[in-house]
C-alpha cells in the first residue's frame, strides 16, 4: 500500500506558491526555484527596511542643510545650535518645515542663531 502525503505538505506548498505570486517564470511554480527566490527576496526585503531609514536619514540632512546654507549657516553649526537651545525638533521635522514652511523655518534660524 502506498503512503499519501497528509496535507501538511500541499499548506507548505500552497503558501509557496501564494508568497511568489507575480514571481517571473519558473520561480513562482517550480518549488526549488521560488523556494530559492523566496530566501533571497525575504533577505533583501529585511536589509532594505533597515536601509531605508538610514537613506531617508541623509535625505533630511541634506534637505535641512540646503535650506540652512541659503539662510547664511551650516549645517552642523545648526544643529549644535538647535542642541544648545534645547529645542526638540528632529531632523524629519526640520525638513518638513524646510521644505513647507520656508518663513516658519527661517524664523527657526534666526530664534536659535541668537546667541
Amino acid at each position: 500500500m502506498r503512503v499519501k502525503r497528509g496535507i501538511i505538505g500541499i499548506r507548505k506548498k500552497r503558501k509557496l506558491h501564494r508568497l511568489t505570486k507575480g514571481f517571473v517564470g519558473g520561480r513562482n511554480n517550480l518549488l526549488r526555484a521560488a523556494k530559492e527566490t523566496l530566501e533571497r527576496s525575504m533577505a533583501f526585503a529585511y536589509r532594505d527596511r533597515r536601509l531605508r531609514k538610514r537613506e531617508f536619514r541623509r535625505l533630511w540632512i541634506a534637505r535641512i542643510n540646503a535650506a540652512v546654507r541659503e539662510r547664511g549657516y551650516t549645517y552642523s553649526r545648526f544643529i549644535h545650535a538647535l542642541d544648545a537651545k534645547g529645542v526638540g525638533l528632529d531632523r524629519k521635522v526640520l525638513a518638513e518645515i524646510a521644505v513647507t514652511d520656508p518663513k516658519g523655518f527661517s524664523y527657526i534660524v534666526e530664534r536659535v542663531s541668537q546667541s
